[in-house]
């Protein structure tokens, strides 16, 4: 990718949202769903996202400028985390108004566990993203964790289980980089 990658802000609030003219790309998905493994595989970095196996680690928003040509935005996760149920509340709050209000928003990556059927908080937030104008793909991690049967098996199976289309599927692996053009490619059509 070869783009500098900048930190700018972790959001607790509205009010913490930078002030910006970037086109924004969003990453969604609940907690321990691999999202951070595929921020950093995506832009070609180990630590851009911090990464771990407690689930709920990313607690804020957080903004990061990619090259002064966009703005990674990396949700925090939803469902799983061992947080108070208030903690819970406000960041399904901030993250609601983020999807409904943030002007910058030009494509959201929504990201599930190609292990797993999708959770109600998956297909909730599918369902919103197919009513709504705001470009998306789902990106079905772990892949690298399937064996070759099972992947085929998802392959066929989840279009009809989310009710997409299959081109809107990204299958990837952070392990291997499968998938890493096709969300860049994404990020460039929104952008």
């Amino acid at each position: 990718m070869g783009n500098k990658v900048d930190f700018i802000t972790s959001a607790f609030s509205t009010d913490g949202y930078p002030n910006h003219q970037f086109p924004e790309v969003a990453f969604s998905g609940r907690s321990n769903v691999g999202k951070s493994s595929l921020i950093n595989m995506v832009l070609g970095r180990k630590k851009v996202a911090r990464t771990s196996s407690t689930p709920g680690r990313t607690r804020s928003i957080n903004f990061f400028n990619i090259g002064d040509r966009y703005c990674l935005v990396d949700l925090p996760g939803y469902g799983y985390a061992k947080v108070p149920q208030k903690i819970k509340d406000s960041w399904n709050e901030l993250i609601d108004h983020y999807l409904h209000y943030r002007k910058n928003l030009k494509g959201l990556v929504q990201i599930i566990d190609a292990r797993h059927k999708p959770s109600e908080e998956d297909m909730m937030m599918i369902d919103w993203l197919k009513a709504t104008d705001i470009e998306y793909i789902i990106a079905a991690t772990k892949v690298d964790k399937l064996k070759n049967k099972d992947f085929v098996k998802q392959k066929k199976k989840l279009p009809e289980l989310l009710g997409v289309e299959t081109d809107k599927i990204v299958y990837t692996s952070a392990k291997d980089r499968t998938g890493r053009k096709q969300v860049l490619g994404f990020i460039d059509s929104v952008i």
